[in-house]
């Protein structure tokens, strides 16, 4: 009997462009971090209202996560992630246009985190549509992986453009590449190829409202849902305050910089590798176990260590292993709550993950006079431990015995 599903080279394009405005929606994201000094000074505001742009992002997402899961997967993730890319690159221009009016800005960072949802919320979505199941994992990682470039590029890219441009201006070329990226999007992105990519019973579910009643009856579930809120609310938390982190040991702004850079570099490693190998493996609790606890030394090594190179040793360490535990919860979360939508299982786990913005609240609240940041990070550590033992009790899913061949 003629094999009734097969791939398409042409899901490489799809997820490409898929990637590209993922990197773009980090970097609108995380632009204000490293100049966080110097963008006060323009906008004659204090810092807190410079940290207020990235946590908006945070904030936003609570309340359209859901809506934005159920227009993934009412009408397809095409038209629901168009719909937040245009959103993105519309407002992301805006904001280059708000010049120095501070309140202009701010209204123009809330347009461009309400695009949000419907980028990360289709994480799981594009790989269920275009890629068979042992692949999933590894689509969802370079997704991911996507995202931390952005990050990157963001904390990379502004404090070197800031050294000839004005901060308008930076922001309208960031508002450019946006438009550009949505463009592409809009004019690549195929919602299912012709035919399926995987065997029966492998494919991608619909019926947003039931599965999201059956997501919540799964007690693992709720376990991902603490896993990502706390390990996103850390990972949040840290990028936000750099720089404060490790003020108070004597590292500059250009060290704070450098730390985050390298925390990126080592999540991209991370988001790559253990994906892999969860795929390869089939393993998707031992991987989450891995990443959850190796993540501690370098976690306790930003807490404490005062050696310039130990501090950025310790980064990349903590980044390959906190970063690589989302997209392998991701996948987890999409294989045990099935027949529940990807995109419903991949919102909720965005949902709690963003909604750690507490997180980032209590870290600047847990200060000590001094500004050290030492209990909030060693609550953190405590929040890891918690984490790892929620993941024993996270068992893997069966593994179907039916996979497509990769012609």
């Amino acid at each position: 009997m003629e094999e009734k599903y097969k791939l398409y080279g042409y899901r490489w394009v799809v997820l490409v462009v898929f990637m590209l405005i993922n990197i773009t929606i980090q970097v609108l994201w995380i632009t204000f971090a490293p100049i966080t000094g110097v963008a006060a000074e323009f906008y004659g505001v204090p810092d807190l209202k410079i940290g207020l742009l990235s946590m908006t992002f945070m904030i936003a997402f609570i309340p359209l996560s859901i809506p934005a899961s159920w227009m993934i997967d009412t009408y397809g993730f095409r038209i629901a992630v168009g719909f937040g890319s245009v959103l993105m690159g519309v407002f992301g221009l805006l904001r280059g246009f708000a010049g120095e009016n501070y309140s202009l800005v701010l209204w123009s960072t809330v347009g461009i985190a309400a695009a949000q949802p419907f980028l990360l919320n289709a994480w799981t979505t594009v790989p269920a549509k275009w890629f068979p199941k042992e692949g999933r994992a590894t689509a969802v990682g370079l997704v991911t992986l996507a995202s931390l470039i952005g990050t990157a590029l963001g904390m990379v890219l502004t404090p070197m453009l800031i050294e000839t441009l004005t901060i308008p201006n930076i922001q309208m070329i960031y508002g450019g590449v946006a438009a550009i990226s949505a463009v592409l999007f809009v004019l690549l992105a195929r919602e299912t190829p012709p035919t399926p990519p995987c065997a029966p019973g492998e494919e991608t579910r619909a019926l947003m409202l039931d599965g999201l009643k059956h997501a919540v009856t799964i007690k693992p579930f709720w376990y991902c849902l603490a896993v990502a809120f706390i390990g996103l609310g850390i990972f949040n938390g840290i990028t936000t305050w750099v720089e404060s982190i490790i003020r108070p040991r004597g590292f500059s702004p250009a060290d704070a910089g450098t730390l985050g850079a390298l925390m990126i570099v080592g999540g991209l490693a991370g988001a790559i590798i253990l994906p892999a190998l969860s795929d390869k493996e089939q393993k998707r609790q031992k991987y989450m176990m891995i990443a959850l606890v190796g993540t501690i030394p370098g976690l306790l090594g930003l807490t404490f260590f005062t050696s310039t190179a130990l501090l950025f040793g310790s980064a990349v360490w903590m980044g390959f292993f906190l970063v690589s535990a989302l997209p392998v919860v991701m996948q987890y979360a999409a294989e045990i709550t099935n027949p529940t939508p990807e995109g419903t299982s991949n919102g909720l786990i965005q949902l709690a993950g963003q909604g750690a913005v507490v997180f980032v609240y209590i870290m600047d609240a847990m200060k000590t006079s001094a500004g050290s940041f030492t209990p909030s990070l060693l609550l953190a550590v405590g929040l890891l431990v918690l984490s790892a033992g929620l993941a024993t009790q996270m068992k893997d899913p069966k593994v179907l015995d039916s996979q497509p061949e990769i012609p």
